[in-house]
């Protein structure tokens, strides 16, 4: 230790009298952290202080002059070099601040300095930023990760010690409550200790491989069975003794565990009694190793973490400290203390989420917009010019869309509502409000069909003479933008918006490319909002001057979505349809009878209608069961249906190939459409009244419901059929659930319920941060994070109180990406 601390004491020294620039040692201090892990490991130095004066230096860049001189005297003090504290101090005008310091430090208080203490984390006499430089070192400065591990660990989405941290157990073996096999009843979920008797490989009908493997623990035997995942017979050998987890199920009369979880034990673990964490894994990452790595790591680090979450939000939230929390997550005492940890993780991300979302519409509500205000009169005669009457919801979606449009800040609204509901006349209405203003309007789509669907619409909708009036816009005034749009029109288009007799503009992404400048953009309409990245809808909304915003869905959004997702949005709810239309009869049709579907499409077609028929796979190969649209539609056209027209259309072709075939499909010059998910999303095809869906239950509730929409557009009875790919799959709790209702706002609730926020969307929201603990389900759980958050801001608008300084930092770390919502000011 004597050799260590002279070393150290010189290089310190030398870097005191080059006045803390460091420049003592080649590379900067930052480098010397790398030798100090090997020195200090060959002196004997204590793991956890290894770890803490190693992320000092790292950091050392970072700081400024008179704190680069404390972590030395900290540094020094672990090292045991004796006369560290007579470093001398700063010049007083010498420079205070690095250029690479976080400007998150500059609070407007001062804060008295804590002395320094072997047990503080890394950097915690200063703010929240500086406090937590410690955890947020790379993983390779601690003990047993070297570089390969932290690539290992990379793919499991951890960098830093703070990712170790919150690098939760996907489940729990609980050894205090295991389960004798002869005691063991149907349909419970059991943990139980056995040992491996055999494994064998058998072929079934069809060709589907299943892995069955019998094991014992002295008081009966059961079986483990694996369809078609072979690779389990690397793991699990004769004389093995593992940890089983799963549902206890009936096969042949006989208790059975389909696909459990599983894991080698050993004596060690069956001694401990206790609840043992399970962690998701990656190739080279064991279970015991990983549970070793995260016991030294959560014992040392999760007392350090800062808990940013004030005690009088803790009692009004009722949840335990940050730091309890951590630790019982990962080495719980009992079952109470799990859900104790659940419960304040999960708190922490939707009360974080909450204060993003909220500072993101306070945000908008703070910005100056354009009024736009027409009489009664004039609405009322561009309502009786439409070629139908409006719905009850129709008109109150509109009513919120007038008023929005009225106020001196610019709207921000989603309008939800199902298939088929009406949403997009209500937008043109809208828009036709700030048009009549002397403004302009544009309408973004998320497919060039959708695009040139809505242009049409649009186009029949203020083009045309109405019952009671001449059209509100001449055709060259509504225009049509998208990657096909030919240079010369283009340009056209592009003049025209600039010189403001285009009055409203409809296309795709190409909306937001540079060229296109808008005289004056004062509503934007966004159809399918969660299609769009944040930064594409902030791009077409900066080409006017805060210009209204209203996003459409058809994905009935759940409540507790409402409340995080498009938190930041007014919402308007349309959930009636227009009069006239039918109901679409659904069905769940068994695999066996795929031909009583086929005389149905047949049937159908006599009378002049047209079928979709879905597939969950583009080609065979992806995966041997599951039926894919390429081949079947081969043996459709040409053993099924050889004197009818069947098409395809799937995500791998381009999307000109793509829009050729739907347009074809829809002018009629195909029967039958064979296609994957693509035409989930806003295809109109009045004719078509029969939707198949093989494999229906592979898809997600939403998305069954996107496709039923695409039929029963027209005046006839439409049918949905489902078949699942498997007679046992025709229980499926969706595949009941679209039998029982037409209501997609109840559908969106029980999707949500049954397979989470990342799922229902389809498509991850972009800026959107994860949630490795919350359900957004939980709608009471994500009621109360709402409140506090709305409490915290009524309190602190600019959350400039010391109490608030670490929940500020938490936030802006919680939406990094996010434009707009992270930075608290």
């Amino acid at each position: 230790m004597d050799a260590l601390a002279e070393k150290y004491a010189k290089i310190f020294k030398l870097e005191a009298k080059l006045g803390y620039t460091n420049r003592a040692v080649f590379g900067g201090m930052q480098k010397l952290a790398v030798n100090l892990l090997s020195d200090a490991r060959e002196a004997a130095l204590p793991e956890a202080q290894i770890i803490e004066v190693s992320a000092k230096l790292k950091d050392y860049e970072a700081l400024n002059a008179e704190e680069r001189r404390q972590s030395l005297i900290e540094v020094g003090k672990v090292l045991g070099i004796s006369s560290i504290e007579k470093l001398p101090a700063v010049e007083p005008n010498q420079e205070t601040r690095s250029p690479a310091e976080p400007k998150i430090d500059e609070q407007p208080q001062k804060t008295t300095r804590p002395q320094p203490s072997k047990r503080r984390s890394v950097g915690s006499n200063r703010s929240h930023a500086a406090s937590t430089v410690g955890l947020d070192a790379p993983v390779s400065v601690i003990r047993g990760i070297g570089e390969k591990q932290a690539v290992n660990l990379e793919r499991l989405g951890v960098r830093t010690i703070r990712d170790l941290l919150y690098l939760f157990p996907r489940r729990y073996e609980d050894y205090s409550q295991l389960k004798p096999i002869n005691q063991l009843h149907y349909g419970e979920e059991v943990t139980i200790i056995a040992k491996v008797i055999d494994v064998q490989v058998l072929r079934q009908n069809r060709g589907r491989l299943m892995t069955e493997v019998i094991v014992s623990d002295t008081t009966g035997v059961l079986r483990l069975l694996w369809f078609n995942q072979t690779y389990v017979t690397r793991y699990l050998k004769p004389g093995v003794f593992i940890s089983i987890s799963g549902k206890v199920d009936n096969y042949r009369g006989r208790p059975v565990l389909y696909h459990p979880d599983y894991e080698p034990i050993d004596q060690q673990q069956l001694n401990t009694n206790r609840i043992v964490p399970i962690y998701p894994l990656t190739a080279q990452i064991t279970q015991r190793w990983l549970r070793k790595t995260q016991f030294n790591v959560v014992h040392y680090w999760a007392e350090r973490i800062p808990d940013y979450l004030p005690n009088s939000l803790q009692k009004q939230a009722e949840v335990i400290p940050l730091q309890e929390a951590l630790v019982q997550i990962h080495f719980p005492d009992s079952q109470e203390k799990i859900k104790q940890a659940q419960y304040r993780l999960a708190f922490d991300e939707l009360f974080l989420l909450q204060l993003g979302v909220i500072q993101q519409k306070r945000q908008w509500q703070g910005l100056e917009g354009t009024p736009y205000i027409v009489e009664d009169s004039w609405l009322a005669e561009r309502i009786e010019n439409l070629p139908y009457a409006l719905t009850n919801a129709q008109r109150q979606a509109l009513d919120e869309i007038r008023a929005d449009l009225a106020r001196a800040h610019p709207m921000n609204r989603l309008l939800q509502g199902d298939v088929g509901s009406g949403k997009t006349i209500v937008a043109v209405l809208g828009m036709s409000i700030v048009i009549a203003g002397g403004a302009q309007a544009a309408l973004m789509a998320p497919t060039s069909i959708l695009a040139e669907q809505h242009y049409q619409t649009v186009l029949k909708l203020t083009t045309q003479p109405g019952r009671y009036g001449a059209a509100f816009l001449r055709p060259e005034q509504v225009r049509l933008l998208t990657g096909d749009t030919s240079p010369s029109e283009r340009r056209e288009i592009s003049e025209g918006l600039q010189d403001g007799s285009v009055k409203l503009l409809i296309g795709t992404h190409a909306l937001i490319e540079e060229p296109v400048t808008f005289q004056n953009l004062q509503m934007v309409v966004v159809d399918e909002q969660h299609r769009f990245g944040v930064e594409q809808r902030a791009a077409l909304r900066s080409k006017g001057n805060n210009p209204h915003l209203l996003v459409m869905t058809a994905t009935p959004i759940p409540r507790s979505l409402q409340l995080t997702i498009f938190g930041d949005l007014d919402v308007s709810i349309m959930d009636e349809m227009p009069a006239g239309r039918l109901p679409v009869e659904t069905r769940i049709a068994y695999p066996f009878e795929r031909r009583n579907v086929y005389e149905l499409i047949e049937e159908q077609v006599r009378q002049g209608h047209q079928a979709f028929i879905i597939y969950p796979l583009v080609e065979q190969g992806e995966n041997e069961e599951t039926k894919a649209a390429v081949e079947e539609q081969q043996t459709l056209q040409e053993e099924v249906f050889p004197h009818l027209k069947v098409g395809l259309v799937h995500g791998r072709m381009k999307p000109a190939e793509k829009d050729a075939v739907m347009l074809a499909f829809r002018n009629g010059e195909y029967d039958i459409l064979v296609s994957t998910s693509v035409v989930e999303v806003g295809v109109d095809v009045p004719n078509a009244t029969v939707m198949v869906i093989e494999g229906a239950d592979r898809f997600g509730l939403a998305q069954l419901h996107q496709f039923r929409g695409r039929v029963g557009r027209g005046e006839a009875q439409s049918y949905c059929i489902l078949i699942p790919e498997r007679e046992d799959a025709a229980e499926n709790e969706r595949l009941a659930a679209m039998t029982r209702t037409n209501d997609g706002f109840e559908l969106a609730e029980e999707d949500l319920r049954q397979r989470g926020p990342g799922d229902f969307l389809g498509t991850r929201q972009a800026g959107f941060p994860d949630l490795r603990m919350a359900n957004l389900a939980d709608v009471h759980l994500l009621q109360k994070a709402r409140n506090l958050a709305e409490q915290v801001y009524a309190a602190d608008p600019e959350l400039k109180s010391a109490e608030f300084q670490s929940l500020k930092a938490a936030i802006n770390q919680f939406w990094p990406e996010l434009p707009g919502r992270g930075e608290v000011s």
